[in-house]
Parts: C-alpha cells; sequence; structure tokens
C-alpha cells in the first residue's frame, strides 16, 4: 500500500493539537510540506517548538478575513496546494434545544460548517491548478446517529456529510477527491469536557456517563487522534486514489448515541 505523500503540500485547519496536530504530524512524517492554523496561540507555539518544520497561521475558519491571510500563507508557504484538511470544530454547547443561546447555536454553525466552506472555496482554486487533489472533512459519528442535547454540533456534523458527497460529485471531474470522517470517542480533554457536561446534563456522574458512552461502542473502546490520522493519511494518498464521496466513521463501531 503506497501512503508516501513525498513534496505534496497540505493545509490542515486546527492543527495545533489534538486530532489536528496528529494529523500534521503523520503527513510530515510521511514526506509532505505541511501547513496549519489554529486560533490557539499557545497551541501554535508548542507546535513551532516540536514541529519546527511545519509553517504556521494564527486564523479561526469562521473569520473571512483569518481564511483570506490564511491562504496568502499557504501561497507563500507552500506555493499551491495538494491536500486540504478541514479539521476545525468546536463541541458546542450542551443543553435543551429552548435552553440553547442563538449565539451559542451560531458560533458552533460558523465554525463546524461556516469555516469548512470558506477554506474550501479557497482551496479549489489551488487544487485545481494542481491538476486534482484531496479534501479530507471532519466530521463525527453525531454526523451519522441522533444526538440528544448536542443539537447544534449534530446539526453541524450532519452537515457537512452531505457538503463532502455533493463536492464529491462537483469536483471530481477536475480530479479532486472530497471524503469525510467521522471519528467516534476520542480520547482527550475534548471528551472529557463533553462527558462533564452530559453527565451535569442527565444528573450523573462522570464516571457513570463515561461507562455509559462506551456501552454503545461494539468494542467498548475510545479511539486515538492517530487512528483518525492514520485514515486521512490514507484517504489523501495513492492508497485511496479511488476513494470519494465517503463518509467513512473511525468509532468502534458506535451503534447509538448516549
Amino acid at each position: 500500500m503506497q501512503t508516501s505523500m513525498q513534496a505534496q503540500r497540505v493545509l490542515v485547519t486546527a492543527g495545533a493539537a489534538g486530532i489536528g496536530r496528529a494529523i500534521a504530524q503523520t503527513f510530515l512524517e510521511h514526506g509532505a510540506r505541511v501547513h496549519i492554523c489554529d486560533v490557539d496561540e499557545k497551541a501554535l507555539a508548542q507546535a513551532k517548538k516540536d514541529l519546527p518544520h511545519v509553517s504556521q497561521t494564527r486564523a479561526d475558519d469562521a473569520s473571512l478575513g483569518d481564511v483570506e491571510r490564511l491562504f496568502g500563507d499557504v501561497a507563500r508557504e507552500l506555493g499551491g496546494l495538494d491536500v486540504l484538511v478541514n479539521n476545525a470544530g468546536i463541541a458546542g454547547p450542551t443543553a435543551k434545544v429552548e435552553d440553547i443561546e442563538p449565539a451559542d447555536w451560531e458560533r458552533c454553525i460558523a465554525v463546524d460548517l461556516n469555516g469548512m466552506f470558506y477554506c474550501t472555496r479557497r482551496a479549489m482554486p489551488l487544487l485545481k491548478a494542481a491538476g486534482g487533489g484531496s479534501i479530507i472533512n471532519l466530521s463525527s459519528i453525531a454526523g451519522r446517529l441522533g444526538f440528544a442535547l448536542r443539537t447544534p454540533y449534530a446539526a453541524a456534523k450532519w452537515a457537512v456529510v452531505g457538503f463532502s458527497e455533493s463536492l464529491a460529485a462537483e469536483a471530481g471531474p477536475d480530479g479532486v477527491r472530497v471524503n469525510c470522517i467521522q471519528p467516534g470517542v476520542v480520547e482527550g480533554e475534548r471528551v472529557e469536557r463533553v462527558i462533564e457536561a452530559k453527565a451535569k446534563g442527565l444528573g450523573i456522574s462522570n464516571d457513570q456517563m463515561r461507562r455509559r458512552l462506551l456501552e454503545s461502542v461494539s468494542l467498548r473502546t475510545t479511539v486515538s487522534a492517530q487512528d483518525v490520522a492514520n485514515t486521512a493519511l490514507f484517504l489523501a494518498s495513492d492508497a485511496g486514489r479511488h476513494i470519494s464521496g465517503q463518509a467513512i466513521s473511525v468509532c468502534g463501531g458506535v451503534r447509538y448515541m448516549v
């Protein structure tokens, strides 16, 4: 299986920590030239120390101005683009729909969906100029199953699937493959915050919430950021050259959301 990314030019949004960081490092280790963006200045500073060969931009993908500046940096640092990984996203509020503040809904949609559109519309001319390429969008298992108390997040992640499949049909004739990854329960601080918020909403302990969560997974396991990164590498490489328009779950077999 050929997963070399030698000399491929890759942009990873929210690439300074978590899943994005694992994706950026994995692509770098397989020969790619990588640029990342993030809103977290502390995470960017740490990434600069740990991954000195990865160029970076401080940017919020929900800001049109930031995205314009980001792509100016991409043009300067990479000279073009072969792969876009739309990884940026936030968890959004955890509450019943009648208790969600409109501003919280709007911010979740802005980051998880609008920002993906902003980056993609700027990336497409570069990918076409390169003769084709790959776009990988991060959805979630919440984009496949209903998710009580997390309606803004789930709505955005379902929309990511529709956006990806529609764009795959549109961009395929230009040699651009588009897929999305639907991670399950990914280890790390973010899922711990989600567990805490869900536990509070349901009136149970964090440990009880964690047990409920894993009972919904066939393999009774979380997944790692590296599991997701490995899938992104496969999809972007020659090994996945005939895969497009797919929503691929990396979740251990999540059967229902809790």
